[in-house]
């Protein structure tokens, strides 16, 4: 199976790091809804989950991919791969993450027709604050140990719980 994908991420790198990410969006929301939430299959809401797995394919797949062979290219210091790693953890958590927090709760607003203004007001900062607990330090074991061709599908993994948390709080 590794191998299997190894040879997609290759042929279509895109396109696969972008259906990796719908697919884990979408158990992310399914964990949040029957983990956290307790809803029950009959009370399970489809749309909800489809919303993410959405946005999880065409937005965020492909936006981490490009941001990460970004990262890669263009934020490196000379002589150090430790001070390397420190500036793309600043970069993706002080420009990437405050972005990509925006753009999902306000696509959410818009896919839910709910105003946006209102659910950027009440989500933003909780989910920005929250995400600086836990993502500069996987981040760091990220850009420090995963390859480049690896590092979406190691956030995608860990984002399994944070997509839970994220679908969580948009649904509050």
């Amino acid at each position: 199976m590794l191998s299997w994908y190894k040879a997609q991420l290759a042929a279509r790198p895109l396109l696969t790091q972008a259906i990796t990410t719908s697919i884990l969006f979408g158990v992310g929301d399914v964990a949040a809804q029957q983990l956290v939430d307790r809803r029950g299959l009959s009370n399970h809401d489809l749309t909800r989950t489809g919303r993410m797995v959405l946005y999880g394919g065409a937005v965020f797949g492909p936006a981490a991919t490009t941001w990460f062979r970004f990262l890669q290219k263009r934020v490196v210091v000379p002589g150090s791969t430790n001070k390397t790693i420190l500036a793309r953890v600043a970069a993706d958590q002080g420009l990437f993450a405050p972005t990509f927090i925006g753009i999902f709760l306000g696509s959410m607003a818009v896919l839910e027709g709910t105003d946006v203004k209102e659910k950027l007001q009440k989500n933003y900062w909780e989910a920005l604050s929250t995400n600086w607990m836990v993502w500069p330090f996987v981040q760091m074991v990220n850009f420090k140990v995963v390859p480049l061709d690896h590092r979406v599908l190691f956030v995608n993994v860990i984002s399994i719980g944070w997509n839970c948390y994220l679908s969580w709080l948009n649904g509050q």
